[in-house]
């Protein structure tokens, strides 16, 4: 492919080596017109000492092989080196070809062909560099096109507002744009140049400098000649002394990148001394070329914009840690489906409660895109708030259920659900599910099956009623919650991905550590470029430890408050915690008198060492506690505030025919005093 730092010449040549047809620019490549050519012998072209390698050159018109050889051209002013190129071509009669010659172009001779600097700068290069997104590949592009065929030394600059997502000032304290320099290209010196301007640099240029004036006035600028004075001044207003050397003499010219009414930035380019100084028509030139690298630039912009506020929805919808009781080991993957599509309606959630429990859910909203991501993050928001109010799963469904149905109103929407509540303290599980496949449960003994949760319609989409199941597990037991998309697809059976899924969770998961199940699960998904989003959820399920839940019943008597405060006070000198004795005993003082007063019949008490110290106070009352402000002449309602600023946190939740009021008081240290390790951890260090 020729370019501006060489001239071309094509020939149509016979197999005898005789020139049947020639182009244009023979004058400058050879030195002799087309019609003085044509009718010729090629070997006339060309050295005495060339005859052999020629002869070799043109046999390829029989062979059907392009070849290339570098040989003298005889001209006035001397013999000049060329790359000689034979192509066969098909046609009538004998075999004939082209014969493509290249002289190089001398310093003295480049960027005086205006016909080939607008072809190598807006025809050859620009269609390839407007498919790219990229914006600091497309500036590396840029300034590798406009040097050599335009400058000898060129730069690209944009506001630095358009490089992030995010809004920053798009002026300096002294009222300049800023700009980010995104590429650096010199054909000479580049080290030099490529310190001085640096890529990558933020900067904002000194008043009264000639680039300063082209962001002003979004107009060119040209500098024909920048003598040593005006080279110092830019220079010592730039602070930067080695940039008195690179501009002394150069003619420059800044170019700037205008889209769609909006200056992006500009682009710098500087000849030396040695070539043509820039004139008008190279203005020209050169802005054809940065009005169409703006319009692609721009389109990378938006492009990466867009991607990047999809990204940031999506990753600030999905869940940035998930928590759970120590004993309870989490793992998650979530995969979007393709890559031109990277948000989806996916998600997966785990969140501690108070007593040990874990909430964990899964779930899937109709559709892709940015509608799905959204209305994903409302449903994931709605379902923290009831997980934290503590209703049942199938309440808490049925409560998401109604906000579906609102959405549905005005566009089409439903989703899936699973829903999962785990107590360690006793291994029972409660499970709802809304129109979503069936958890997948591997049991300490090494059988798994598909458990059935009798789901309901999709959420949003039926009338019927979501029922919990409860399930026993066993301790170390591991629980899958997943999406569709990962055991279905258009190529694939539901049942073959079932089955695919419970090979994976075979009875050696058991002793594998739940980072590589999490792997093994995705095996293959990657590869499939015809498939849903994934979301899935993997929890080993283990109880805490007997010693660390202490349970007792007080009787509903005044007593009652003493017994408690002693109870707490053995317990945590067993537990090694007696620093907190007297923050502990004040607590369940105020819990305990709470329930005296507003309950009848027994009080349970039960203390639970885990990430936190939880305390909680069971009654048959199910009038849930509220706290208010008390005025300074009441003898009551001070007690819930005292638990208040007490405790790291507090609540009440229904069970049974009472309810439960709970506090949680922060452990000293880090609060992992629970094992961690898990059933066979020890086999794989």
């Amino acid at each position: 492919m020729a370019d501006s730092s060489a001239r071309t010449l094509v020939l149509g040549i016979g197999r005898s080596g005789e020139i049947l047809q020639c182009g244009q620019n023979a004058p400058g490549v050879v030195g002799r017109a087309p019609e003085d050519i044509v009718g010729t012998d090629a070997a006339a072209l060309f050295s005495a000492d060339a005859k052999e390698v020629l002869t070799g050159l043109l046999d390829a018109l029989g062979t059907e092989q392009e070849r290339t050889a570098v040989l003298s051209v005889v001209e006035d002013g001397g013999p000049r080196d060329a790359v000689v190129t034979v192509v066969p071509m098909h046609g009538r009669g004998d075999e004939s070809g082209l014969m493509m010659i290249r002289v190089a172009v001398t310093d003295l001779e480049r960027f005086t062909d205006p016909a080939l600097m607008r072809w190598a700068l807006l025809d050859d290069a620009l269609p390839r560099i407007s498919a790219m997104l990229d914006l600091e590949q497309m500036a590396q592009e840029l300034a590798g096109v406009i040097v050599p065929h335009f400058c000898n030394s060129a730069g690209v600059l944009i506001r630095e507002s358009i490089m992030g997502a995010d809004e920053v000032p798009s002026f300096s304290p002294e009222g300049t744009a800023v700009l980010h320099r995104l590429a650096v290209a010199a054909d000479s010196d580049f080290p030099s140049w490529s310190a001085a301007f640096p890529a990558g640099e933020v900067l904002a240029y000194p008043p009264g400098t000639p680039y300063v004036r082209c962001m002003a006035t979004s107009a060119p600028v040209l500098e024909p000649h920048l003598d040593t004075k005006a080279a110092r001044a830019i220079a010592r207003a730039w602070r930067r002394p080695p940039v008195a050397r690179l501009l002394d003499g150069v003619s420059m010219v800044l170019l700037p990148l205008i889209a769609r009414g909006t200056t992006l930035g500009f682009i710098v380019c500087t000849r030396s001394d040695a070539h043509r100084a820039f004139d008008a028509y190279d203005v020209e030139i050169g802005m054809d070329f940065a009005a169409r690298a703006a319009l692609y630039i721009d389109n990378a912009r938006r492009y990466s914009r867009e991607r990047a506020t999809a990204l940031t929805l999506q990753r600030s919808m999905l869940p940035t840690g998930l928590t759970a009781p120590s004993s309870v080991e989490i793992r998650h993957r979530y995969l979007p489906g393709n890559q031109l599509i990277e948000v989806g309606g996916d998600w997966y959630d785990a969140i501690a409660l108070p007593g040990g429990r874990v909430a964990l859910i899964v779930g899937d909203v109709a559709g892709h895109g940015v509608r799905a991501a959204v209305t994903m993050g409302r449903l994931r928001t709605a379902l923290q708030t009831i997980v934290n109010l503590e209703l049942s799963p199938a309440e808490g469904l049925q409560q998401v259920d109604a906000l579906m149905r609102g959405i549905g109103e005005r566009e089409p929407a439903f989703a899936t659900c699973v829903y999962a509540v785990y107590d360690a303290t006793d291994g029972t599980c409660e499970i709802a599910s809304a129109g979503h496949l069936p958890p997948l449960l591997l049991r300490p003994g090494g059988t798994s099956e598909f458990l059935d949760v009798s789901p309901a319609p999709p959420l949003g989409v039926g009338e019927g009623m979501i029922e919990t199941r409860k399930f026993t597990i066993g301790d170390g037991g591991i629980l899958v919650l997943y999406t569709d998309g990962l055991v279905e697809n258009r190529g694939q059976d539901i049942d073959d991905g079932l089955l695919r899924l419970r090979r994976v969770f075979g009875p050696e998961a058991l002793l594998s550590p739940l980072e590589d199940l999490a792997k093994a699960t995705l095996d293959g998904a990657y590869s499939d470029h015809d498939r849903d989003d994934i979301a899935v959820l993997i929890a080993r399920l283990r109880r805490l430890p007997e010693d660390h839940v202490v349970t007792m019943t007080l009787p509903a008597r005044p007593s009652a408050v003493r017994e408690a405060r002693g109870r707490v006070r053995g317990t945590l000198g067993s537990w090694e915690l007696d620093e907190l004795s007297f923050t502990a005993e004040l607590l369940v003082s105020e819990l305990v008198t709470n329930a005296l007063r507003y309950a009848t019949g027994d009080i349970g008490l039960r203390m639970l060492l885990d990430r936190t110290l939880v305390f909680e106070v069971r009654d048959g009352s199910d009038a849930l506690p509220r706290a208010r402000q008390a005025a300074d002449d009441d003898e009551n309602g001070r007690g819930l505030q005292v638990v208040h600023r007490l405790a790291k946190r507090w609540g009440a939740r229904l069970e049974g025919q009472g309810k439960v009021v709970w506090c949680e008081v922060e452990l000293p240290g880090d609060g992992d005093r629970v094992f961690e390790s898990w059933p066979g951890e020890a086999l794989h260090l």
